[in-house]
């Protein structure tokens, strides 16, 4: 027969299990905490960057962000005010030189062309009219010399008769002066006819010059409209592709507006900005490395603007390779602009862990299976390297993949 056990004894025999599930629980919570520090506190070899620090030339850099375009991009712009009554090509075609690509209304402008054509004429024949008018004026004007001379040579005729005939006895006084009077009037005369014909040449000639002025004139205007009217047959200048036109037939457009665009997608540049900052870092002429992904491609900064536009100035770099496979229109890059070359310095290889000149804590490699952190003080730098003024040595190997979660470890193992 079972006998009842006291509640004494339950309650050491609870008391008991207790116990031994207690230290039980906090042998299983140590032994978590010593399997999370010791995988915390160690990395395999395999998942590290290492960089050996060595001696070289850095070919100073300023980084910068840029977008790769094309090469030649040519705007299209209507240049009268009109509609478009045909639409030839699409965006994305191939178009040749002189390659229709619009139609617009045109009949105002060369009713109005047509007109000038008309009035060139016109104001032709009143230059013509103006030289022969002239030429008139100066042969009456010569003529009239020619019978004034023929005139006087008559008087003096007759006054020397005259004085002949008063020396004999058969003549008087009275009609020698008469006849000096005549000579000395008919002298005047053709003086002031000679007078009437020079200012005349000069008057005239000053009144054909201002006539065929205003008629160069004229024909400037009009070889203008004939311009506007040939750019108004809406052709492609060069063979290139269109990358847009206003395919909207019948849509109104302004003197000016843009109606379509052709661009070299067969050559490229690539047009960066940077900091202001770094404006004096970067000059036209200077050498510059574009990198797509792990595709490295050299040019030159062709261009700079001189002002500064919301904190960045922006240039434009010309490539050597500008037709190379990664280039497409619209495609970003990174910009490395060189402005000075450091002979025989301290270089670590550069990575996603450098943000600019400054202090930094990197991870060194102690023998083969520990990492030590140490304060290191970095330089300049270009896309391939990163000067090393303190903290290193030539031969130390640094980890220069994330080590972000361990920040905060003096010391890590390595698992090979």
């Amino acid at each position: 027969m079972d006998r009842e056990i006291s509640k004494e004894e339950q309650l050491k025999k609870k008391s008991r299990m207790f116990l031994r599930y207690g230290f039980i629980g906090a042998g299983i919570v140590l032994a978590f905490g010593w399997l999370v520090s010791f995988f915390s506190s160690s990395v395999q070899m395999k998942d590290l960057t290492l960089s050996t620090v060595a001696r070289g030339v850095i070919e100073v850099s300023v980084s910068a962000s840029g977008r790769v375009v094309p090469a030649f991009e040519e705007i299209i712009n209507s240049p009268i005010n009109t509609r478009i009554m045909q639409v030839y090509c699409k965006g994305g075609d191939s178009v040749d030189v002189e390659t229709p690509l619009l139609k617009l209304d045109l009949q105002s402008t060369e009713t109005a062309y047509r007109k000038l054509l008309d009035e060139e004429q016109m104001r032709r024949y009143q230059l013509e009219q103006l030289r022969i008018d002239n030429q008139t004026y100066l042969s009456d004007l010569k003529m009239k010399i020619k019978i004034s001379a023929m005139k006087l040579n008559r008087m003096e005729v007759e006054l020397r008769n005259e004085r002949y005939l008063d020396s004999l006895g058969s003549g008087t006084t009275d009609k020698v002066h008469q006849a000096e009077l005549s000579v000395n009037t008919g002298k005047l005369e053709l003086e002031q006819l000679q007078q009437m014909y020079a200012n005349g040449q000069q008057v005239k000639a000053a009144d054909l010059k201002v006539k065929e002025l205003e008629f160069q004139i004229f024909q400037k205007e009009l070889a203008e409209m004939k311009r506007t009217l040939d750019d108004a047959q809406i052709r492609s200048p060069r063979k290139a592709t269109l990358t847009f036109i206003n395919h909207q037939v019948g849509a109104q457009i302004s003197q000016g507006e843009q109606v379509a665009v052709i661009s070299d997608l067969n050559h490229f540049k690539v047009e960066a900005e940077i900091a202001d900052s770094y404006g004096d870092r970067v000059a036209a002429g200077s050498k510059a490395i574009v990198r797509i992904g792990n595709d490295q491609l050299v040019g030159m900064v062709s261009s700079v603007t001189p002002l500064s536009k919301n904190g960045v100035i922006s240039f434009s770099v010309q490539l050597e390779e500008d037709n190379h496979r990664r280039l497409r229109s619209g495609l970003k890059t990174d910009v490395y602009v060189m402005n000075a070359v450091k002979d025989d310095v301290l270089r670590l290889a550069n990575a996603s862990y450098y943000v600019g000149p400054g202090e930094y804590s990197l991870f060194v490699l102690d023998g083969n299976d520990k990492l030590v952190q140490r304060k290191v003080q970095l330089g300049d730098s270009n896309f391939e390297y990163v000067e090393v003024k303190e903290g290193l040595v030539q031969g130390d190997r640094v980890v220069i993949s994330s080590m972000s979660e361990f920040k905060n470890k003096k010391s890590i193992k390595v698992k090979q």
